[in-house]
Formats: structure tokens, C-alpha cells, sequence
């Protein structure tokens, strides 16, 4: 399963800078707007300290871990639906993303200039999330102009995708995001043949300097309530700072925050606030030739985090074989563990865990 995140924000309020540090990528990050020009794409791998455990346990040869996608867009700014800036034309690159990372300025720094002049997240905020509406408004209008003319005739199918787009229309016209609409399970299904940007969930990145960590924040605080009250995740996390750990080995990396007194970098925190929001997991493979953790939602069956390896594997579905991550390292590997009665059969109707271990048995 691919997570992808859109990376949003006004310009200067450190959206490249995170993206470098997080991908290691070498993207532009200058001090003046629309330094990236190009959509700007890293896949990184999301840290989870149990896969190196069970690597020394089994002697595996291969670390895969999951991975988050970044799409990282030019900064957007007030006007950019009627051609502002770049306008909005890069929009369309984080239509097909999973969910939205907003990277909100909450540091005050007289030599980065703010395009507004001043430090006010909520005002920042404001001005992304208006524009993302009025840039979803405009397509609601044409998909539900083409809509309304198939839905003539008695095709009951074609009326309910008219009046799922007439509900996103009268929203994003009192300037609501579609994601606040309460939508029925059917309505939702019909809701994702448009790739609506408010239809995404979002994640509040807050953007602090070095000298704010661990110091109370008004401008975080701002950011975690709007966050909270309109039902997204935030998170806060210093760009800059995350710049310098891109820059260290493993080891190094882990010194650094522990002098810094951080106990996870921004990385492990935004990866986390994603799980959290879209509601996914993991699950775990592992053997001498890799150890593995595979992404898969919350409430998934065996069968469909079978078909996250191979479709296959879902169509051929017999039983999957599974311990616990914690049953398998205080047995030190899975024969100890299957000696212990430790390993558990389980079905096709099997919820699945996070941090089951598994091996699927299959036939196709």
C-alpha cells in the first residue's frame, strides 16, 4: 500500500527545508518565494526500531522498510486559485495523495521573510485552506454541470453521484472542506472518482526553531487547537534542526537527540500522525533473506494483508501463521516460539494486528 503525502504551505515557512531533511534529497531551499519550481518527489522509509531487532534474530541479509511518499509543491499564496504567485497549477500533482502535510510557520526569524509581513499560523492557514476550497469549488461546479446532464433520465446510479457532488458544491461555497461533510458509506465510495483536496485528511506540521524546542509556544498552541477542533492531527517539529540529523549516520543521529533531549526525530513523528490519521498499520515478514513490515489498514482481514505481498496470495488464501512481535523476541525467533504453542492458525476472518509477525500459506 503506497502512502503518499502532499506537502502545502505559504512560501518561507520551511516546506523545502523539511522536505530535504527528510528525503535527503538535494531540492532548492532558498530565502524567497517560489524557489521550487517543480513538484519535488522522496520516498523514505518510515523507522520502526522492531525491524532491526528481529533482523539479529533471524540473521536476515535485507532491511525493507514501509515508506512514505512526499510530493513536495511550490509555495501557494492568497490569490493563487485566480492565478496569484504560480497559481495553483501544481495542485494538481497532490490530487492523488493520500493525505495533506500543512506546514504552518510558528518561528519568528527577521532574516527569513514572511510573505505577509508578520507570524500568524492561523492566518496562514486560512489563506491555504481558502485556497484549496475555491480550487476544489471549481472543479465540484464542472464535475456536477457534466453530472447533472447524464443524470436526466431515470439512472438512479448517476443521481446519487449528482447529489454527492451538489452536497460538495453548497460546502465549498460557505468555504467548508469536504472532509467535514458526514457522508454515508456509499457516499464516500462515489466521493472517490474526484480527487478533491479538502476530501483529504490533514496533518498541521507547527515549524519551530532550535531555540523553541521544549519551550512553550503560542503559535504551537494556535496550530494543535485549530488542529484538534476541526479533527486533524498536528505535529511539531523544527525543520532546520531535522536538516542537521539528515546530515548524521544512525549512531550519530542518536546521540544527537538524546543530547537535544528529543526521544523521536520529526520523521518518526510525521509517519506516526499519518498511521494515526488515515488509520493504517503494520504487520511484519521475516526470515534470513529480509525482515519486512508491510502497510495495511486498521480492521484489515489475513486475506487482504495477504494481497498487500501479491494478489495471489489473497486469491489463494488458506491460513496465516502468526505470533506476536513481542511472543517471537522473548522466544528469540520462531522455532522456540512454535515449541511454545506460541503460533496461532488463523482464518480468513482473522483481524489482523500490528506487529504481527506472519507467514502466509497460499495456492494458486
Amino acid at each position: 500500500m503506497a502512502l503518499e503525502i502532499g506537502i502545502v504551505g505559504l512560501p518561507n515557512v520551511g516546506k523545502s527545508t523539511l522536505f530535504n531533511a527528510i528525503t535527503k534529497a538535494s531540492v532548492e531551499a532558498q530565502n524567497y518565494p517560489f524557489c521550487t519550481i517543480e513538484p519535488n518527489v522522496g520516498i523514505v522509509p518510515i523507522p520502526d526500531p522492531r525491524l532491526q531487532v528481529l533482523s539479529e534474530i533471524s540473521g536476515t541479509e535485507k532491511l525493507i522498510y514501509a515508506t512514505i511518499k512526499f510530493v513536495d509543491i511550490a509555495g501557494l499564496v492568497k490569490g493563487a486559485s485566480k492565478g496569484e504567485g504560480l497559481g495553483n497549477k501544481f495542485l494538481t500533482n497532490i490530487r492523488e495523495t493520500s493525505a495533506i502535510a500543512h506546514i504552518v510557520r510558528c518561528f519568528e526569524d527577521d532574516n527569513v521573510v514572511h510573505v505577509h509581513g508578520k507570524t500568524d499560523p492561523l492566518d496562514d492557514i486560512e489563506t491555504i485552506n481558502i485556497e484549496l476550497i475555491l480550487c476544489d469549488l471549481e472543479m465540484a461546479q464542472k464535475a456536477l454541470d457534466s453530472q447533472l446532464k447524464k443524470s436526466k433520465g431515470a439512472n438512479k446510479e448517476e443521481q446519487k453521484k449528482a447529489d454527492v457532488l451538489q452536497r460538495c458544491v453548497a460546502a465549498l461555497e460557505k468555504s467548508e472542506p469536504i472532509r467535514q461533510i458526514v457522508f454515508t458509506e456509499e457516499e464516500h465510495e462515489i466521493l472517490k472518482l474526484y480527487p478533491f483536496l479538502t476530501s483529504k485528511k490533514v496533518i498541521y506540521v507547527a515549524n519551530i526553531s532550535e531555540n523553541q524546542m521544549g519551550k512553550p509556544n503560542v503559535h504551537v498552541e494556535a496550530v494543535r487547537d485549530f488542529a484538534k477542533k476541526s479533527g486533524d492531527e498536528s505535529v511539531v517539529l523544527c525543520a532546520k534542526l531535522e536538516s542537521e540529523l539528515a546530515a548524521l549516520d544512525d549512531s550519530e543521529k542518536e546521540d544527537f537527540l538524546k543530547e537535544m533531549g528529543i526521544l523521536e526525530s520529526g520523521l518518526a513523528q510525521l509517519s506516526q500522525a499519518c498511521f494515526r490519521l488515515l488509520g493504517l498499520q503494520t504487520y511484519l515478514t521475516t526470515g534470513v533473506k529480509e525482515t519486512r513490515a508491510w502497510t495495511i489498514r486498521q480492521g484489515d482481514k489475513a486475506p487482504q494483508a495477504a494481497g498487500v505481498i501479491h494478489t495471489d496470495f489473497e486469491k489463494g488464501f488458506i491460513r496465516a501463521n502468526i505470533v506476536s512481535y513481542a511472543d517471537f523476541v522473548a522466544s528469540n525467533g520462531l522455532k522456540v516460539a512454535r515449541d511454545k504453542g506460541l503460533v496461532r492458525q488463523e482464518g480468513k476472518d482473522y483481524v489482523m494486528r500490528d506487529g504481527d509477525i506472519v507467514e502466509f500459506l497460499f495456492n494458486v
